[in-house]
């Protein structure tokens, strides 16, 4: 470790499962890098609803991975693993974490960290990596949605609707997205989306079949599972994809196998945080490639809801919980 690099940190743990009361500071060791790692001095980590799950005791760290919540991360690297180039100290990073992000100092993969522009905002920097490895392989790699297709987001105003309506966009998607009230629509909307379906007070299938001419759309994201795929199913064209990336509505689904063969649809899903590191290499080159030049130059640039400090981790989460946020929400660490 470096002279500059204290022993300890301020971190936000839990002891035991529970409301976002639960949460609270603790001091903890900085974390020390092995091959391949990276030390961030974190600037801001955002908050995912898988944070939300961890702290409820539905979705433990990956074996290991820090204890500590926190997915992504924006900051400074001061220190630097086994076989990494000490030119790497002083940059300023974003990355994908399996966990240890809600703390002063983070260890990262070098692979699975995304250069950050200068005129980036370190703020919407940590905005930026959970939902972007998400949407990209939930929706390009697993959905293989392609130019001139139409997708389907449940939960227009969340921040992976809001990535996934930019990045759709962007790649020449129509999107629709449907959203729990008029005002949550209207900045769907605004965000780019061709059409926004308040699902409390519209079906959202039949807004569907009427907006696509009764053909049905190529893709659906769903995050809200249980009754929802039965529906979502009678929204998809034929050879349509559905791609679960969560159960916000529960685990279980009914599904007509009869009407998968005969429309040939593909159900399928997938959870990030436990795929190997190997597989988020390859999968941050690919957002590398494809995504990254749009928020590097400005094009694309993440819906921030608000900011947090570190230490108020718990009201982050009762706000995420509230479900009145557009956009992502941060915490803010040294800022910066």
């Amino acid at each position: 470790m470096h002279a500059q690099i204290p022993r300890e940190m301020t971190a936000i743990g839990f002891d035991a499962p529970g409301g976002p009361e639960v949460l609270r500071p603790e001091t903890v060791p900085v974390p020390e890098p092995g091959e391949g790692q990276v030390l961030l001095r974190v600037a801001y980590a955002g908050v995912n609803r898988p944070d939300v799950a961890q702290r409820q005791g539905a979705y433990p760290p990956p074996p290991g991975a820090s204890p500590l919540p926190g997915l992504e991360v924006s900051g400074t690297i001061v220190a630097v693993g086994e076989g990494l180039p000490r030119e790497y100290i002083g940059e300023r990073y974003c990355a994908l974490v399996a966990g240890g992000g809600y703390a002063e100092y983070c260890l990262a993969h070098i692979g699975h960290c995304l250069p950050v522009p200068d005129d980036m905002p370190l703020a919407e920097a940590a905005a930026i990596p959970e939902t972007l490895f998400t949407v990209w392989h939930n929706v390009f790699e697993r959905g293989w949605a392609s130019d001139g297709e139409t997708l389907l987001v449940h939960g227009g105003t969340s921040g992976i609707g809001t990535m996934a309506t930019m990045l759709g966009k962007a790649f020449g998607l129509t999107v629709i997205t449907t959203c729990g009230d008029a005002a949550k629509c209207d900045a769907s909307r605004e965000l780019g989306a061709d059409l926004s379906i308040n699902y409390r007070e519209q079906d959202f299938v039949e807004e569907v079949k009427a907006f696509t001419g009764g053909k049905g759309v190529e893709v659906v994201l769903d995050m809200v599972s249980g009754d929802y795929v039965a529906r979502n199913m009678k929204c998809l064209a034929e050879d349509g994809r559905h791609v679960s990336i969560a159960v916000l509505g529960g685990m279980k689904a009914d599904v007509n196998m009869a009407v998968v063969m005969s429309r040939r649809l593909t159900l399928t899903g997938s959870t990030l945080r436990p795929r190997s590191d190997a597989f988020k290499t390859l999968l941050a080159g690919e957002i590398e490639k494809n995504a990254w030049p749009l928020f590097e130059d400005g094009t694309l640039r993440p819906v921030m809801d608000r900011s947090f400090p570190l230490a108020e981790a718990a009201a982050a989460h009762a706000h995420m919980e509230a479900g009145d946020h557009i956009g992502k929400i941060v915490l803010e660490v040294a800022g910066g």
